[in-house]
Formats: C-alpha cells, sequence, structure tokens
C-alpha cells in the first residue's frame, strides 16, 4: 500500500517532463497507463542507450508504469485510447500529456465522454509553437549568464531543468486538478507551458527585479555563489571542490576551520566591509578567495574531508558521473531509495525509487520499466472492458499488440 495506490493515471507523453510527471506519480503508488505506437514512440530509443541499442532512458522514466501499445492512428485504436482515458471509476479519468492532438485528446472532447475529467496538458510556449528545455533556455537569458568569467560563449546547461521542474509542475496540477474534484465533483483542466513553468523562474529568483529596478543584466562569474560566498578551490591532490559560505554561520565554520579568522577580521577592516553580511562577501569574493586560495593548495582532500564534516562546513568535492557512483554512498544501496533492479533487455543495475518518505508508508522497491506494450491485453481487458474475441481481432488487425506478438514478429 503506498500513498496514492488507488489512483488511475493515463498519460501521453514523450521527452522528459510528462514521462518525469507520471513516473513520479507511479513511485508514489499510481497505475499509471502510458500509450504507446506498435513499433515505438519517439522515446523508445531515446540516448543514452546501452551497447545493444536499449534505451536507459526509457527505463529511467517509465519505471513502474504499464505500458498499452495502440496504433492511435487508426480510428478505432483512438477510440480505444479515449475509452481508457475517460473508464469509470472515482480514482479514474486523470490524464497527463504533451501529445493532445484536436480532435481526440484535447479536453473538449474527451470531456464529452466523462465530465469530471482531470486533465493537465503540457506545451511548449503560449502560442503554440514547441519547446525543448534547449530552446527555452536561451530564450531567457541563463545561458548567457553561465560558463567561466569573461567568456563570451552561451553554456547551455546540461541538466534539462525546466524539463524537471514542468515535470513536477504536471503533478502538482493534476492533485489540485483532483482535489478540485473530489469537492465539487467537477473536472479540471490545467494548461501549462514550458516556456512559463521556466519564465516564471526570472521573477521567483529576482532577475526580473534585477533588471528592472537595478538595470543590470547578470554576466557570468563561474562557479561564484551569486549574493554570498561560495567557490571552487583546486587542491594539492589535483582535486577541486566547492565551498559555500551562504549563512554567518557557514562563514564562521570556514574560517574558524581553515584558520583564517584573523586574516578575514584584518580583510574586513582593509575594505571598510562587513563581510559577516552576505552581500560584502559577494562583492569581496576576489580577495576572500585570495586569502583561502594557499590553504587548499597546499592540502589535499583527505587531509580535510573528515574535519570540515565535523565542523560543519559546508562543502563538497568535484565528481564526474562514474566517480559520483563509485565514490558516494548516497548513490548506492545504502541510501533506502535505491535498489538492484533487474530491467528487461538491459541487465541489473542500481535505480531510484521515490525520494518520499511518507510517514506511517514504507518505501517501495523500485519497478523496472515495463517493456514495450507489455500490458496491452490486460489493460484492454480490466480497462477498455472489451472481450478477448475484441482484443483478438486488434491484435489480429495490427491496432493493438502484445510484447509477445512483437518478439515473435521480429523473429
Amino acid at each position: 500500500m503506498s500513498i496514492l495506490t488507488g489512483m488511475r493515471v493515463v498519460e501521453s507523453s514523450a521527452f522528459v517532463a510528462v514521462p518525469l510527471a507520471g513516473m513520479t506519480l507511479a513511485q508514489m503508488g499510481a497505475d499509471v497507463i502510458r500509450f504507446d505506437l506498435p513499433a515505438g514512440g519517439m522515446d523508445a530509443k531515446r540516448w543514452p542507450v546501452t551497447r545493444d541499442g536499449q534505451s536507459l532512458f526509457w527505463a529511467g522514466m517509465n519505471k513502474g508504469k504499464r505500458s498499452v501499445a495502440l496504433d492511435v492512428k487508426s480510428p478505432r485504436g483512438r477510440e480505444i485510447a479515449q475509452e481508457i482515458i475517460c473508464a469509470p471509476g472515482p480514482d479514474a479519468g486523470l490524464f497527463i500529456t504533451n501529445l493532445a492532438v484536436k480532435g481526440w485528446t484535447d479536453y473538449e472532447t474527451l470531456s464529452e465522454r466523462r465530465g469530471d475529467l482531470c486533465m493537465v496538458q503540457l506545451r511548449g510556449d503560449r502560442h503554440g509553437r514547441p519547446a525543448v528545455d534547449y530552446t527555452v533556455n536561451p530564450q531567457l537569458g541563463f545561458p548567457m549568464a553561465t560558463g567561466p568569467k569573461g567568456s563570451a560563449d552561451p553554456v547551455c546547461h546540461v541538466l534539462p531543468a525546466w524539463d524537471c521542474i514542468a515535470g513536477n509542475m504536471v503533478v502538482s496540477g493534476l492533485l489540485a486538478a483532483e482535489r478540485h474534484r473530489l469537492r465539487t465533483r467537477q473536472g479540471q483542466f490545467a494548461d501549462l507551458t514550458l516556456k512559463d513553468a521556466a519564465s516564471a523562474m526570472l521573477g521567483n529568483l529576482g532577475i526580473l527585479g534585477e533588471v528592472q529596478v537595478n538595470g543590470e543584466s547578470r554576466g557570468k562569474h563561474g562557479n561564484a555563489l551569486y549574493g554570498a560566498y561560495g567557490q571552487d578551490f583546486l587542491c594539492a591532490d589535483g582535486r577541486r571542490v566547492m565551498v559555500i559560505a551562504l549563512t554567518l554561520r557557514q562563514w564562521k565554520n570556514l574560517c574558524r576551520v581553515t584558520g583564517t579568522e584573523t586574516d578575514m577580521n584584518y580583510l574586513s577592516g582593509a575594505l571598510n566591509a562587513d563581510l559577516d553580511t552576505e552581500g560584502a562577501r559577494w562583492e569581496h569574493r576576489a580577495a576572500i578567495t585570495k586569502v583561502l586560495t594557499p590553504w587548499f593548495a597546499a592540502r589535499g582532500v583527505a587531509d580535510f574531508a573528515e574535519l570540515f564534516d565535523k565542523s560543519g562546513v559546508t562543502w563538497s568535492v568535484f565528481r564526474t558521473f562514474a566517480e559520483a557512483v563509485a565514490e558516494d554512498p548516497d548513490i548506492s544501496t545504502a541510501n533506502p531509495m535505491f535498489s538492484e533492479v533487474d530491467h528487461p533487455g538491459i541487465g541489473r543495475m542500481l535505480t531510484p525509487g521515490s525520494p518520499f518518505s511518507f510517514a506511517g508508508y514504507g518505501r517501495d522497491v523500485p519497478r523496472p520499466a515495463p517493456v514495450l506494450g507489455q500490458h496491452t491485453e490486460e489493460v484492454l481487458a480490466d480497462v477498455a472492458r472489451l472481450t478477448d474475441g475484441e482484443i483478438g481481432r486488434l491484435m489480429d488487425d495490427g491496432i493493438a499488440m502484445q510484447t509477445g506478438d512483437r518478439l515473435r514478429m521480429a523473429s
């Protein structure tokens, strides 16, 4: 039993945001059913892939879902998809998508079948244009403020931040719509765009005010923590660390452990600046860094790691992905979020469950992503309420396909 056990969500999606939303709901216990074309959709072979071409992206984004392979390009396939989306039940009639098609998966059409449908649609921008993280980010200015100080080259972040944020906003929107239905017995349509999810953060983070009130457009500051003190340092062993002094306590801990309290007091007087304040530490970050640099240059990470941890210094070491997997116990089964799971066609690998731990509910072992079309027959029978004969005819006609059918065709 999980916190969303009993809830059924139907997903029609591709890329990152909406698959992430469906997976998040599935890992909290919802029965998430996704539609896929019999030959596979846009994500079926998305990179990264294994050496034999199995998508690790698919395995990561679709954990715990059920996959129905339907030819939704055919009239009967679309009709069955609508029946599954709008199937009866107080915990059903919940739909998330970034692939809505006017006339068969838009809210107006679906709500004619089920008046209390709750639907969240993610679009590119409010004008109806397509968008992805790597097109939204450049429009808003973030790549021009990312990268080494003095560089003129834009840097698009490797993390698709807006996709990740928008995906979790889809979850929030669906749960809000369902709460509205529980209170009013009325359906709800929530419309969200990827660009709006990102644009809102310009205001939320104070960047719009920085431009409009202060007349400033933030430039590149390398790895410095904007508005306080945070800087990377090269150590004697060739490794690089990030050290943060955002709060006064963090600042005091850093100065004490590095033995630079006297130097920082002298610097404060020389600059006529109170370095106990965040803004002053930001404005005089270069001078602070000059004091701290020799301390780190004379020591390897192993020389101070334990001391930093015991003394409450906020810091981390820079790692590659491979180093993180090899060195960080939080990315291992020592962390109850992770389990070793066998994934069809891929093999056994470390797999995260939900980051949430809800009081009164145990942590579920993460379930692997389905093989494409794995649950076609059971969903057509249990949700769409089709007979065995109807299901057989759909499979004979190629409108629906079960995993085994596809494997037989391939062989």
